[in-house]
């Protein structure tokens, strides 16, 4: 059983975050807690010039407000909202938050995850802690 369980989930709705909570609950050691977090994916410096600053403020209000809506969803209210690369987000703040198990969904891979590989498969491939990969 593990005490802090961290639940990663896309804001598009293809995260099935019903699934993914009830997974880290019969995970979960009485007493634990579940975070769920987000991460706003970095934008490519060759398209961040063509973007204002208004438009990130606006994306993160929007981000914040979906990741609320989604917590609520699963009844969690423990959230964590980041900017930068997905995996790598995810894995840090795992082990700076000791959680010790993450719940992550897997999507089916897209054409450019051949090349890249996933946000789950990097994390399974970097986390010091548990992976749960959902399909």
């Amino acid at each position: 059983m593990y005490s802090h369980i961290l639940i990663p989930v896309l804001l598009n709705g293809r995260t099935d975050v019903k699934h993914a909570k009830s997974v880290a609950e019969t995970l979960l050691a009485k007493g634990g807690k579940i975070t769920v977090l987000h991460v706003v994916e970095t934008i490519p410096p060759y398209l961040e010039r063509h973007l204002t600053p208004a438009i990130h403020v606006e994306t993160q209000t929007w981000a914040k407000k979906k990741l609320a809506e989604v917590a609520a969803e699963m009844g969690v209210n423990d959230t964590v909202l980041l900017d930068g690369p997905p995996g790598r987000n995810i894995v840090n703040w795992a082990q700076e938050n000791s959680a010790d198990c993450i719940v992550i969904d897997s999507h089916q891979p897209a054409f450019s995850d051949l090349f890249l590989g996933s946000v789950a498969a990097w994390v399974v491939r970097h986390a010091t802690t548990s992976v749960h990969v959902l399909r």
